[in-house]
């Protein structure tokens, strides 16, 4: 099959999946940063068989262990080819067929980043986003007899799982507790303003627990706490 030939996807009730003969091009995409192809393939079909952004069920599959639901939105949206994922939400598609022809949208008013098209113009409302979405199943919708009989894999190792778990729970926890102190810090600063509007002087203690709340926050996810 030459490279000019395009995919074999219809409106209505036809079978809009990209397959493994197809051409090469369709599956010219870049993947997310911590994401392998093979990973990525198996969120493509996790959302064929779940929908779009219905990020709980996938995580319940134990399909992609220790992925998170921005990790999976991020990647989506590389695979449809476009920041906005809202008018897709709930849809059983194959991403690949939107990504395919929003790659071949050209024009002065396309902003493109990391691959995807860049919303530009004004928010969608909740009307428009209702009739898009109804557009989109009309168009792209996997009939339930081929997503329904959709396998995904399990992890090789059960102690993967495992120990992803355990360290979602530890991350979990100390989000919760650093919440909790950033809020008692905050109604403590409150309190140090008298009527006058003057500021009272911070004391030791206080910054024994700013430093706290900072070396309690996971790598790569410490908060900007003004002094």
């Amino acid at each position: 099959m030459s490279s000019s030939t395009t995919p074999r996807s219809m409106t209505a009730g036809a079978r809009n999946i990209l397959r493994s003969n197809d051409s090469a091009s369709l599956w010219n995409y870049t993947v997310a940063p911590g994401w392998s192809m093979k990973e990525a393939e198996i969120l493509r079909k996790a959302l064929m068989k779940f929908g779009v952004g219905n990020w709980s069920k996938i995580i319940e599959s134990n399909c992609l262990v220790g992925k998170t639901n921005a990790q999976m939105n991020l990647q989506t949206q590389r695979m449809l080819g476009q920041q906005s994922t809202a008018e897709f939400a709930g849809l059983h598609i194959d991403p690949r067929v939107i990504g395919q022809k929003n790659s071949l949208i050209q024009g002065e008013h396309i902003r493109r980043k990391n691959g995807c098209i860049v919303n530009t113009g004004a928010k969608l409302t909740r009307d428009e986003i209702r009739r898009k979405i109804a557009e989109n199943k009309e168009m792209y919708a996997i009939p339930e007899e081929e997503w329904g009989v959709i396998e995904l894999p399990l992890p090789e190792d059960p102690q993967l799982l495992l120990e992803a778990r355990r360290s979602e729970k530890i991350r979990l926890e100390l989000e919760l507790k650093n919440v909790q102190r950033q809020i008692a810090m905050l109604r403590r600063s409150g309190r140090r303003f008298d009527d006058g509007g003057s500021e009272s002087p911070k004391t030791e203690q206080d910054e024994d627990e700013r430093e706290e709340v900072i070396e309690d926050q996971p790598s790569g996810k410490r908060p900007r706490i003004e002094a």
